[in-house]
C-alpha cells in the first residue's frame, strides 16, 4: 500500500522549566512535583522515535520560565510559508512572543489570531481539510479566520465538557470552560490523510454525526484509552505512528491498517495534560 507522507517536519523546544505549577487543564495537579529530569529523558525519547520514522527536527530554546513551554504544538497552525499564531490562555501568553520569533526565523510570515486560539491542538489538518475544536481553548469565530487565511476546508467539533454535578467546569486558573478534551488532539488523530483515529464518546453529539458522515477510513479509539493512554495524542508520519505505549488497542487497529508503530514511554509529560502530538508543531502542511 502506498503510503502519503504526513508530518515531515516538526518543531520542538524543552522541558528546561516544565511544571504544573498552575492547574489550567483537568489534568494538572499543582499539589503533585513534577520530575523535570523525566520529562526530558521523555523528550528525547519521543525525539529519537520521530528520528526513527524519517520526521526532521527544529529545535528552538524553551521560552523562558514557561510551565507549558515544551508545548509547541500550541503556538500555531502552518500551511505553506504561512503561520496563524496562537492565542493562548493567561499562564501560557508569555510563550507566543518566542513562538512567532521562532516560525519567523524559520522563514514563516505569522499572522495573529484575532481570537482565542490554541493552535495546532486544536486545529489538526488532514489534506485539504482541517479538525477544530471550539469552546474551550478556541474560539469558533477562528474557524472562518483559519479557513479564509490558510484555504482549509474547516470541520468544527466540540468535545464533551467537564461537568460537577451536571454543571459545566470552568477552569480555576484560566476563567474559560473546562473539558477533558480541552485540544481536539486528546479526542482525535490523523494517521493518514484518508484514515482517522477517533473517541467518539469525547465529542458531543452534533460532532458525532458529523465525523461518522465524513467519507474517510476511522479507527474508534474507547474513551478509556482516550482518557488513560492518551491516545489519539500521537504523530503519524503517514506510515510510521509515534504513539502511546498505554494504547494496546488503538496500536493494534493502526497496525491492521499497515501501518508501522512505535511506543515510547511517557509518564511525566502527562502530568501537564500533553503528550506525543502536543510537544510537536507541523511545519510541512501543504
Amino acid at each position: 500500500m502506498l503510503m502519503a507522507t504526513i508530518n515531515r517536519r516538526v518543531l520542538m523546544s524543552g522541558t528546561d522549566y516544565f511544571s504544573d505549577d498552575f492547574a489550567i487543564n483537568p489534568y494538572m495537579d499543582s499539589s503533585l512535583a513534577v520530575d523535570r529530569q523525566k520529562a526530558n529523558q521523555e523528550h528525547q525519547a519521543i525525539q529519537a522515535a520521530f528520528k526513527d520514522a524519517g520526521i526532521a527536527i527544529e529545535t528552538v530554546a524553551a521560552p523562558p520560565d514557561c510551565q507549558d513551554g515544551v508545548y509547541t504544538a500550541n503556538w500555531a497552525l502552518t500551511r505553506g510559508n504561512m503561520a496563524v499564531m496562537s492565542s493562548l490562555p493567561n499562564k501560557r501568553q508569555a510563550e507566543e512572543p518566542h513562538a512567532k520569533e521562532a516560525l519567523e526565523n524559520l522563514g514563516f510570515v505569522t499572522v495573529e489570531a484575532p481570537f482565542h486560539f490554541s493552535g495546532q491542538g486544536d486545529a489538526l489538518p488532514c489534506g485539504d481539510l482541517v479538525f477544530m475544536g471550539s469552546r474551550y481553548r478556541t474560539d469558533p469565530q477562528m474557524h472562518r479566520f483559519i479557513a479564509e487565511t490558510l484555504g482549509y476546508q474547516v470541520i468544527g467539533l466540540q468535545t464533551v465538557p467537564s461537568r460537577l454535578k451536571g454543571v459545566p467546569v470552568v477552569n480555576a486558573v484560566t476563567g474559560w470552560p473546562d473539558s477533558f478534551f480541552y485540544d481536539i488532539d486528546l479526542a482525535l488523530s490523523v494517521l493518514t490523510p484518508n484514515l482517522i483515529a477517533w473517541c467518539p464518546e469525547a465529542f458531543v453529539p452534533e460532532s458525532q454525526n458529523k465525523i461518522e458522515r465524513l467519507p474517510i477510513d476511522k479507527i474508534e479509539v474507547s474513551l478509556e484509552e482516550a482518557t488513560k493512554g492518551f491516545a489519539c495524542n500521537l504523530v503519524s508520519s503517514g506510515e510510521t505512528v509515534i504513539m502511546s505505549a498505554q494504547a494496546p488497542e488503538l496500536k493494534k487497529a493502526i497496525e491492521a491498517h499497515g501501518l508501522k508503530t512505535i511506543t515510547p514511554a511517557v509518564s511525566e509529560l502527562a502530568k501537564g495534560g500533553g503528550y506525543i502530538r502536543c510537544v510537536s508543531l507541523t511545519l510541512d502542511n501543504a
